[in-house]
């Protein structure tokens, strides 16, 4: 600092009163600048072959890519001068590489164990018979994600300062300690799952670690470049975080559900009103619980109950449990299975706007349609919706329907190809639906 101060002060000196009492032959200014700049890049080069802190490593690197060339040599009384001399860098090529790997090695290092210290704290707070804080009414588990995220820019922006193409390197290298740290975050979840379900504040624990997610979702969204394989294995990270919690947090939901919707089979479909508000009554008490959830995951966990519930509904339609002879028997199941969807529909839709509404009603006017041809514009509308429907479901259903010949039965059948067809993402549904 003494140095560059005192450089740039004389040589502001030289330029204001002592150049021109020279002739301009004699280029004082360039002999005065030149000395000076070898005195200095001689002290420099020293400095960087000796042993250096990472502190001193970073402030080394400062003075080579921005105090020297752009605070000093950019001054507006000096700038013009210097121009004409082309000085050069305080340090060699070679030797200012040297120190940037030194430098990015250190820096990557550190951020890294940064992380897993972080990590490390995060788990004992898991540990600890505490339910976690509330904001906003959402679980969170913020400083995780905080810490973490902050770490990164930190040292990103620290790089970047240096100069640009130091902070591309390290952001690089960041970039790739950021998938490494969530998927040692995900075995740390998925073993506190596994181990800690007595934990007094179980619950809430899971669903704090989910709302965790949307923080990372968010910076990686952001902040990575879309084709970039990090955010790919970052964002594929996080998922298997959210539906790991979403399963553990369904299962006691879906046990209850399990011999509710036996009764659909077990009445032949007899007050099947009665068996789908009991199905809503349940499925209500526990949607409350995750009101706990960020917005954007609740809605994730209503739509997956939503698809829950519709599969259900569809595997018992299919068990082979019903065949109806006259069209009247059909039209009565037909009219029960269109309640029960709009009230399923009124229910879900309350809650989150979802795919799934068009699947029953479908269904439904498949079984109240008696021309062939009606049923197999119905069909081939289904197959369009849900390409994923198959022969063997398509066959299961149409077992309600007693009044088909063998004939007619084949005909509708061939409206559907087994071979596998392009599924919109994120929608399938028959093909969850197992009837082994």
């Amino acid at each position: 600092l003494h140095m560059g101060k005192t450089m740039k002060e004389d040589l502001t000196v030289v330029v204001k009163y002592i150049k021109q009492l020279y002739p301009p032959e004699f280029n004082v200014f360039s002999t005065y600048a030149e000395l000076y700049h070898n005195y200095f890049a001689s002290h420099a080069k020293k400095n960087a072959e000796s042993y250096l802190e990472d502190k001193d490593i970073y402030l080394l690197l400062s003075w080579v890519h921005n105090i020297y060339p752009k605070d000093m040599r950019k001054d507006h009384v000096l700038a013009e001068e210097l121009e004409k001399v082309k000085l050069g860098s305080l340090l060699p090529s070679s030797l200012r590489k040297e120190l940037e790997k030194k430098y990015l090695d250190s820096e990557e290092v550190t951020v890294k164990n940064s992380l897993s210290k972080c990590l490390d704290k995060e788990i004992q707070r898991w540990k600890e018979d505490k339910e976690p804080e509330k904001l906003n009414g959402h679980f969170q588990s913020e400083l995780l994600a905080i810490f973490v995220i902050q770490s990164i820019y930190s040292g990103q922006k620290r790089a970047k300062d240096i100069s640009a193409a130091v902070g591309e390197e390290l952001s690089h290298r960041l970039w790739k300690e950021l998938p490494a740290f969530l998927r040692s975050y995900r075995d740390a979840f998925e073993d506190f799952k596994e181990k800690s379900k007595k934990h007094r504040y179980y619950k809430p624990i899971l669903i704090a670690n989910i709302n965790n997610c949307w923080n990372f979702r968010d910076y990686a969204e952001k902040n990575m470049a879309e084709k970039d394989d990090n955010k790919a294995s970052i964002l594929s990270t996080l998922s298997d975080i959210e539906n790991s919690g979403f399963d553990v947090l369904l299962q006691q939901l879906f046990a209850q559900l399990k011999p509710i919707y036996k009764k659909f089979t077990e009445n032949k479909w007899d007050s099947s009103n009665e068996i789908m508000n009991d199905i809503i009554k349940t499925t209500s008490k526990h949607i409350s619980e995750f009101r706990t959830l960020k917005d954007s995951f609740y809605h994730a966990i209503v739509e997956k109950i939503h698809a829950h519930l519709v599969k259900e509904y569809i595997y018992r339609l299919l068990k082979r449990k019903v065949s109806l002879k006259t069209p009247v028997q059909q039209q009565n199941l037909a009219q029960s299975i269109f309640k029960n969807a709009a009230d399923l529909e009124a229910f879900c839709t309350s809650n989150v706007p979802t795919w799934l509404n068009l699947a029953l009603p479908k269904l439904a006017e498949i079984i109240r349609l008696q021309d062939l041809g009606a049923i197999k514009i119905e069909v081939a509308t289904l197959a369009t919706t849900y390409p994923d429907i198959r022969k063997r479901h398509l066959e299961a259903f149409l077992y309600i329907k007693a009044n088909l010949s063998r004939g007619e039965l084949k005909s509708i059948l061939g409206y559907l190809a087994d071979s596998v067809a392009s599924m919109p993402p994120g929608a399938p549904l028959f093909s969850n639906i197992n009837l082994s």
